[in-house]
């Protein structure tokens, strides 16, 4: 699943719900209560009898921007949130892989495309939904890719032919325009920014 997958107003009030959703210790199984720890100053879960802390933090979501020529690898999503939309491949980063691992196994998963990792293209905090979108630039392989179970299609699409009203999520709108104003430079930075909560 993509990320700021739950965006919007909707995952706004989904959050605050999940932030209290811890009952019961996963260490002993004890009930679990909000208070701010000692030498902290956020509300936590705490447990009761072991005084375990079970925090809550944001989410990594990396992708990448994969390239050929003068195109770059889009897929269409075959799941929801957005089903239908077309993203870049990304998703939730897994415990025990690094950032540029977490973006090609996404790739290989979502487009069964063999990819080059370049650098970090874009960082993008999204706090209301507490997560932080990582997206590298990476140079496609060949053209042997396909739909993986996640995508309906998937295709490449020169600046022109991006359905710009069809894009996802904002995070990818984003690097998507940051890709081709860079490549209309002829330099490619390093673009780091935040989103803010949609109205």
């Amino acid at each position: 699943m993509h990320p700021e997958a739950l965006g919007g107003k909707r995952w706004v009030r989904m959050s605050a719900t999940m932030d209290s959703v811890i009952n019961y210790c996963s260490r002993c199984g004890a009930s679990v209560s909000l208070k701010v720890p000692l030498g902290d100053t956020l509300e936590r879960h705490v447990c009761s009898s072991c005084g375990t802390i079970h925090y809550q933090n944001p989410k990594l979501v990396v992708g990448s921007l994969p390239e050929w020529q003068d195109r770059v690898l889009l897929c269409r999503r075959a799941i929801e949130p957005r089903r239908g939309m077309w993203t870049l491949p990304a998703g939730f980063m897994e415990n025990n892989e690094t950032l540029p691992q977490a973006a090609v196994r996404e790739t290989i998963e979502e487009a069964c495309a063999r990819i080059e990792i370049g650098e970090m293209f874009t960082l993008i905090s999204v706090p209301h939904i507490s997560q932080v979108h990582a997206i590298y630039r990476a140079r496609l392989l060949d053209l042997d890719f396909s739909p993986g179970i996640e995508s309906l299609e998937v295709g490449l699409f020169t600046e022109n032919e991006i359905p710009w009203q069809e894009i996802a999520f904002r995070t990818i709108g984003l690097s998507l325009r940051h890709y081709f104003e860079d490549r209309r430079t002829g330099r490619f930075g390093f673009h780091i920014s935040e989103l803010p909560a949609p109205p």
